[in-house]
């Protein structure tokens, strides 16, 4: 089975994306399954992960019905809100849903880089564990440090890092130091927690003119440090419409991995996600 790890359908009209741009020609439009539809069909995606995009609960059950009439969308990464203890009410309720497989906080935007660790939200990642969720890890290179706190003080919690946690591919020329911190912190995150990592997001991270051998010092090391069998391929469409269409970035994604053998290509373009997600390949639309 081939899986789209992550990518996103929204409806800006909802009210809920902040961090979008208003009348962004690319993002600022709505985005849903007949949209993706033709490229899922090009490139023999039969399953996909439809992660959350607004720190709202309404949004995820936005998406949970989506996925209810899409038999493609065979899971989903929600929302609920760390900083309010009352909603493990919402995440014990929507975690009976059968697509719904892992939550999501947007780290990213957060400007307290220090937020993941305060003491009030410690309740969420042990709830996660308490419901069987899986936790989507959303950030940049400065997060790594507490990311890495965080998975080791929950060792039961299922973990992917998104995006390979968005390394500055386009200053990588100029400031070489920065892949050598990105690098070394990965592969602690590696070594020393069980998390799995996306192949994701590169390009968007990577300049208007980006090549293939822009991106591959950043999968060579992330493929190397923790192997296929934790390494999960995803568009992130439509946000890396950006810089790349869904095709181009699959297909310099099959570059990138051209190196390795068949079974680990398996991993990275479906196995390692259906493993993760509990995606049944018999039955893409049920989690297992």
């Amino acid at each position: 089975m081939r899986i789209d790890a992550h990518h996103h359908y929204w409806e800006p009209r909802r009210g809920d994306y902040h961090w979008m741009d208003a009348g962004d020609p690319i993002l600022d439009r709505r985005y849903g399954p007949a949209d993706l539809a033709p490229s899922l069909e090009r490139n023999g995606i039969e399953a996909t992960v439809v992660v959350q995009a607004a720190p709202s609960v309404e949004e995820t059950e936005y998406l949970l019905g989506i996925a209810d009439a899409t038999e493609s969308a065979a899971a989903v990464v929600g929302w609920v809100d760390f900083e309010a203890p009352e909603h493990r009410r919402h995440l014990e309720r929507l975690a009976r849903h059968p697509k719904l497989a892992a939550v999501r906080p947007m780290i990213q935007d957060i400007p307290d880089r220090d937020w993941m660790l305060r003491d009030d939200l410690q309740w969420a990642y042990q709830a996660l564990v308490d419901v069987d969720l899986a936790f989507d890890a959303l950030g940049f290179p400065p997060h790594l440090d507490n990311f890495l706190t965080i998975f080791l003080r929950y060792p039961d919690l299922r973990v992917v890092i998104d995006h390979c946690m968005k390394p500055r591919i386009r200053d990588y020329p100029r400031d070489p130091a920065a892949f050598g911190d990105w690098a070394r912190k990965m592969s602690r995150l590696a070594e020393e927690t069980s998390a799995f990592c996306k192949l994701s997001g590169l390009v968007t991270e990577a300049g208007e003119d980006w090549t293939v051998e822009d991106l591959r010092p950043f999968s060579d090391h992330v493929l190397s440090a923790f192997g296929p069998e934790r390494v999960m391929w995803g568009s992130d469409w439509p946000v890396c419409r950006r810089r790349a269409t869904y095709d181009a970035w699959r297909e310099a994604a099959d570059a990138l991995t051209r190196h390795l053998d068949e079974a680990a290509r398996d991993a990275v373009f479906g196995g390692t996600a259906a493993r993760f997600y509990r995606i049944d390949p018999a039955r893409p639309a049920e989690r297992s």
